[in-house]
Parts: structure tokens; C-alpha cells; sequence
């Protein structure tokens, strides 16, 4: 099986004149957090009823010894799998990558970030005895890809480990995206980002989302009910998917704070109509690159820290809020104006959505482009 070759990027949400409040950073991607890198495999097969893959994030350059990020988890609705959340829960930290991929998948992501730990690390696994931890999440892409014959593999986390980079972010179908939708139209990667100044200083706040959740009838753009306009096509009695959302930050956070990060990422995917379903696996981490440190293994007894003061911390909350709406909102333009063939035994097809019929609805509304 090979990737299939690139597509041509599509016009982004605030390229199609959207209204999206806060300023992004230069490539409203969560790349525009420094250090930040992601790579994906994409597997495309339509013969063996392949489209699936996974999504690496890199929170930072490092090499040879781990440098620990500060971060925070929640669950909106449990209803999904992210590995390695009780240790961030107990420590506040996690070390090493992000994966996120199908839900049958995260055995082969989380062997193939464990192989990446162990080359990209080889010296902290050789000094002493220590073990990888790493990150894997999932959401389930089951209507558009066979996701029983296990497509994915070690070798394919391995790979988006190895290609992460940073710069512009593809979006959509790609990556772990690739088999996912979002509100009953084809959805996947997104990804956004905001400048946020407090205390005299700039600081970013950036997202990028797995969404394969949300029915069409809840579907909303910056208040205008895009879901109840365009109604055909739709499929499901329920909620039955889910979505992951990674914040990242350049602020300095105590781990309590990111945990509060993580938790209005859930405002922001209510912001496109999400009530977060019982069957929707609503799962968010936040972390934050400020303060480097080394492993605490080979830390000083005393670790000094710097953290924003928390009573100036609404306008970062709000950013959050926005980066994941938007980002959510990426995900599902990116794939506008096509259609994916569901697998058997369902038929039928997925579409993504349309865009002359989303701008009409905008403006139906008085919100569409300037």
C-alpha cells in the first residue's frame, strides 16, 4: 500500500470569508507554537476499503533526552482513548510525541511512537532504565474505512513521527483525518491558531483537532444554523463519533491551568452546535512549551517554574475557544465539494460540504463574506 499523492489545498474557513473573532498567528496552524512539528501517513486504498492514518505531533525538537512539557487533560465525554493521561493527571507532564489515529489502531501508533521513543531518545535508554509513555488517541472512521482489517501499522506511526516538520499544516482528509467525519459531512485534521497579549507580552495559543463527531442538525457557524440548511445526505440516528483536541501554548502554565485549557477546548467545540453525545469520545489535552527542563530523573532536587497569574487569563481561555472552533471548521472546508464512498455493508456516500450552498446560508443569515 502507498500514500496517496498530496491534494491541492483547498481555500481555508477565513479564506472563504467566514467570520472568525481573534487575531491568528502568521499560519493559524498549532505550528505557529515554536517547536511545535506534525506528520502524518495517510493511507488511501479505495480496493481494500482503506482510508485511514495518523497524525504525529512533536511538542518539541528534542534529541537524545526527553524534554518534559507541562500539560493537562480532560474528558468531556469518555466515550474514547487517550494513552497516558493517568500519569499526566498524577505528574502534570508528559514526555515525547502526540499520535492520534483510527480507534482499532492504537496498539500499532502507540508500538510505533514506543520504536520513534527508543531511536529518536537512544541515549536516555541507555543510561538507565527508562520506558516510553507516549500519547495516542483515536477516533473512530469505521463508515469510511474497514477499520476491522487493521490497515494500520507500527511502521505508519513510525513513518508521520519521522516526517514531522514545521510550517503550514495540511488539513482534511489527511492523517489520522482521513476517514472521519464531522456533523454527517466529511471532516478530519484542522488545525488554527491565536496571538493573545497579556502583561505587555505575546504569547500563542493554538489547536488542531481530530473531529469525526456532531449531527447535522446541531451544525452551526458563527451562529448561523448551516446544519438545518443544508439537510440532504445525512446519515445517522445518532451520535456515534468523537474528536480529539490538542491545545498548545507558549505561555507559561502551571499544570492546574492546563487542565482549565483543556477543559474550554469543550467551549469551543460547542461553539459549531457539539452537546457532546453519550457515544462521542470528547478528549482533550493542552500542553504548554515554556520552562525546558530536563527529565526530572536528572533534574535538580528543586525545579522552578513560571506561570502567567491566573487572574489575567480570560482572554487565553477565550482564544482557546476560538482556535478549536475554527479549527473544527477546517477540517470540515478542507473537503468541500467532494464525496467518499462509504464501506459495505452501508453504501452510499459521505459529501463534504458544499460550498456555494454554505456561503448562501451565510448570507441568508447576514454573516457571509464581507
Amino acid at each position: 500500500m502507498t500514500a496517496p499523492k498530496p491534494r491541492a489545498p483547498k481555500p481555508r474557513a477565513r479564506d472563504l470569508g467566514l467570520p472568525f473573532s481573534g487575531t491568528p498567528g502568521p499560519l493559524n496552524a498549532i505550528t505557529d507554537v515554536p517547536g511545535v512539528s506534525v506528520g502524518m501517513t495517510t493511507l488511501i486504498d479505495p480496493a481494500r476499503q482503506c482510508r485511514t492514518g495518523v497524525t504525529a505531533i512533536r511538542p518539541r525538537p528534542d534529541r537524545d533526552f526527553p524534554q518534559p512539557v507541562w500539560a493537562g487533560f480532560h474528558s468531556l465525554n469518555g466515550n474514547g482513548e487517550m494513552t497516558g493521561t493517568h500519569w499526566i493527571n498524577d505528574a502534570g507532564y508528559f514526555q515525547g510525541p502526540i499520535l492520534i489515529t483510527n480507534t482499532h489502531a492504537i496498539g500499532a501508533a502507540h508500538e510505533g511512537a514506543t520504536r520513534w521513543m527508543q531511536e529518536n531518545y537512544a541515549q536516555n535508554f541507555t543510561v538507565g532504565h527508562d520506558w516510553a509513555m507516549p500519547v495516542v488517541a483515536e477516533t473512530y472512521d469505521g463508515v469510511l474505512n474497514d477499520i476491522n482489517a487493521l490497515h494500520v501499522r507500527p511502521d505508519h506511526a513510525l513513518a508521520a513521527l519521522r516526517a514531522a516538520t514545521g510550517g503550514p499544516v495540511a488539513e482534511g482528509s489527511v492523517g489520522g483525518g482521513a476517514g472521519m467525519i464531522a456533523y454527517e459531512f466529511k471532516g478530519g485534521t484542522g488545525t488554527a491558531s491565536r496571538i493573545v497579549p497579556i502583561g505587555g507580552q505575546n504569547y500563542t495559543v493554538a489547536a488542531l483537532v481530530q473531529a469525526n463527531y456532531g449531527r447535522r442538525p446541531w451544525f452551526q457557524i458563527a451562529g448561523v444554523p448551516v446544519g438545518a440548511e443544508i439537510t440532504d445526505n445525512t446519515f445517522a440516528r445518532r451520535e456515534q463519533g468523537s474528536i480529539i483536541a490538542i491545545v498548545a501554548t507558549d505561555a507559561p502554565l502551571s499544570d492546574a491551568i492546563l487542565k482549565g485549557v483543556a477543559r474550554r477546548a469543550g467551549l469551543g467545540i460547542a461553539r459549531s452546535g457539539s452537546p457532546s453525545g453519550n457515544s462521542s469520545g470528547d478528549i482533550f489535552l493542552a500542553f504548554s512549551v515554556a520552562d525546558p527542563m530536563p527529565c526530572p530523573d536528572q533534574a535538580p532536587p528543586v525545579i522552578l517554574r513560571h506561570s502567567l497569574n491566573w487572574t489575567l487569563l480570560d482572554p487565553l481561555y477565550l482564544a482557546v475557544v476560538q482556535a478549536v472552533d475554527e479549527a473544527v471548521i477546517n477540517a470540515i472546508v478542507a473537503n468541500a465539494d467532494e464525496s467518499f464512498d462509504m464501506v459495505k455493508p452501508a453504501g452510499g456516500k459521505i459529501m463534504g460540504i458544499p460550498t456555494a450552498r454554505l456561503l448562501a446560508a451565510m448570507a441568508k443569515y447576514g454573516r457571509g463574506p464581507a
